[in-house]
């Protein structure tokens, strides 16, 4: 049993994804229900051209990032800036001890300035969102044998037990659940795609499938990209049920891009899709317009804590990936909430703060429930003088 009972109307969800959408799509979404969110969505995706392969967006840039114009470099220019953004993402450096203060200056260590960020939760309703991979457990060279340790499991149950929490990663909701293996959590898998709640409590379930539709894509793009990746020593392709990772950590740097050419080969046929790059690998996502930054909006606001204008809540997300600046770009832009950064060398991030790796996760997870608890002791709401005279 924990300590924050939430219950969701039954509108609830509806309400969320909708408010997720602009201005005169709210209202027609009210009375449609779900089916039409996921529509609207994905019209709203179509027509503000997200990343379609050849085709231009709204800055001008096409599938990648090179230039939407006739008269496009080879295709090698647009492959080479995707495999640059992976080095960005995964670098092999350690930096220089100057650049890396430098850089901890702007997102100082969440451990060093635990006591700011107490007095920032103090009299607050937390709301706690992890990542997995990176986060919770550490990265490995098989990502099937991504197992969180025991005491993490164990911070993480505790954290739980007092906030509300929700593990929102690319990974399919199955292999994370069955990763986590704690019912009294929120996940949110494939990036947010597919969402739910605490399983021991029907009436609090969430359930969001904004991509649902593009289900028979995915698993024939999921089956062409096997196929044109075998060749490449090391490779491998994982189906997340909403999304696909191309995972490239054990293959060798010069076959980077080659792999990423087949990649983008393969997309060609499915103008649905989208490519985008995280740590040593590549996500193909449907073109909707939503991340892990929607997904944490549509649990703050599902669960309640998006009423009013959210001064009593403090959001906090942790989180190792390009893929979760999305969730930090939410919290810097509502000017409420934390988010913290997990990396060892120095990266361009909306984040507020930082932690080095799991380890240092897992320690800031038990000292949040050990200030948490003690702050809503019976003898820490006391004043220090009738605590000493009682003594």
């Amino acid at each position: 049993m924990t300590n924050h009972d939430v219950v969701l109307p039954d509108m609830g969800i509806a309400v969320a994804a909708a408010a997720a959408l602009p201005g005169p799509r709210r209202a027609l979404f009210a009375c449609r229900g779900a089916a039409g969110a996921v529509s609207s969505l994905r019209r709203a995706a179509y027509g503000g051209g997200l990343g379609l392969p050849g085709a231009a967006d709204a800055g001008g840039e096409s599938f990648l990032g090179a230039p939407a114009t006739a008269a496009n470099a080879p295709a090698r220019t647009c492959t080479s800036r995707v495999v640059e953004a992976i080095r960005a993402s995964s670098p092999t450096r350690c930096p220089a001890v100057d650049e890396y203060e430098a850089w901890t200056r702007e997102h100082p260590s969440a451990l060093g300035s635990f006591d700011q960020i107490a007095a920032a939760a103090k009299g607050k309703r937390i709301v706690m969102f992890m990542d997995y991979d990176g986060t919770l457990s550490p990265i490995v060279t098989d990502p099937d044998m991504a197992f969180m340790t025991a005491e993490m499991r164990a911070a993480v149950r505790d954290v739980a037990k007092q906030f509300p929490t929700a593990i929102v990663t690319g990974r399919c909701i199955e292999k994370v659940c069955s990763f986590v293996g704690l019912s009294d959590l929120y996940y949110a898998g494939s990036h947010g795609m597919d969402i739910k709640g605490p399983s021991s409590k029907e009436d609090t379930t969430v359930l969001l499938q904004p991509a649902r539709e593009f289900l028979p894509v995915i698993d024939k793009a999921f089956r062409a990209l096997e196929e044109r990746t075998r060749n490449t020593p090391g490779a491998r392709v994982e189906n997340n049920k909403f999304c696909l990772s191309v995972h490239f950590r054990c293959v060798d740097e010069k076959s980077w891009s080659p792999l990423a050419e087949q990649v983008k080969a393969v997309l060609r046929d499915f103008p649905e899709l989208k490519l985008t790059e995280g740590r040593k690998v590549l996500e193909i996502r449907p073109s909707i317009m939503w991340d892990k930054g929607k997904a944490v909006e549509f649990l703050l606001r599902s669960l309640g804590f998006d009423d009013d204008d959210g001064s009593d809540v403090l959001p906090v997300y942790i989180g190792d990936d390009r893929t979760d600046e999305d969730a930090f770009k939410v919290l810097k832009k509502r000017g409420q909430g934390l988010g913290i950064l997990v990396s060892k060398c120095p990266k361009e991030t909306d984040a507020s703060y930082s932690l080095q790796d799991p380890t240092e996760v897992m320690e800031f997870l038990i000292r949040l429930v050990v200030e948490w608890k003690r702050l809503r002791s019976p003898s820490a709401a006391r004043p220090r003088a009738a605590q000493q005279h009682q003594q």
